[in-house]
């Protein structure tokens, strides 16, 4: 039994059409970079999205349906995914936080703070914050 076997489809549904509208995002300018794809490769391969469709959604992200996340939790949530993977593989560079800069405005973050926002993720993620503390600190420190 696969990991993908424990979710339910809905789940598997839901983490496609999340990675399809991070693609569209970092399509957003045009061509992929290397630093880009290998990025995508990793948040692939955190939602257990398999090679196939991962290269069905690189070829054509917009046949995916666009699920933003409903509330402000959730995309904290996803922002702390995000932030955890760019600390974890120690590639914090200025690509990645490209990348997280559209990823937060794609999750609803006012484009005025993303920048406010990324570095206090970062900030929370190198204090090894788990979810519940990262959530309950944004929740007092950035409006949303």
């Amino acid at each position: 039994m696969s990991i993908s076997d424990l979710y339910s489809s809905g789940f598997r549904e839901r983490n496609r059409d999340h990675f399809a509208s991070i693609v569209r995002v970092a399509l957003s300018d045009g061509e992929l970079t290397e630093q880009e794809h290998a990025f995508l490769k990793r948040l692939a391969n955190n939602l257990d999205i398999p090679e196939g469709n991962y290269e069905e959604i690189l070829e054509n992200p917009f046949a995916y349906p666009v699920n933003p996340p409903y509330d402000h939790e959730r995309r904290l949530e996803r922002l702390y995914d995000i932030a955890r993977m760019v600390y974890v593989d120690e590639i914090e560079d200025e690509h990645e936080l490209n990348i997280m800069r559209r990823l937060c405005i794609g999750l609803g973050f006012n484009h005025e703070d993303i920048d406010k926002v990324i570095d206090h993720a970062m900030q929370l993620i190198h204090e090894k914050s788990d979810l519940d503390t990262f959530v309950e600190d944004f929740r007092k420190k950035i409006k949303h």
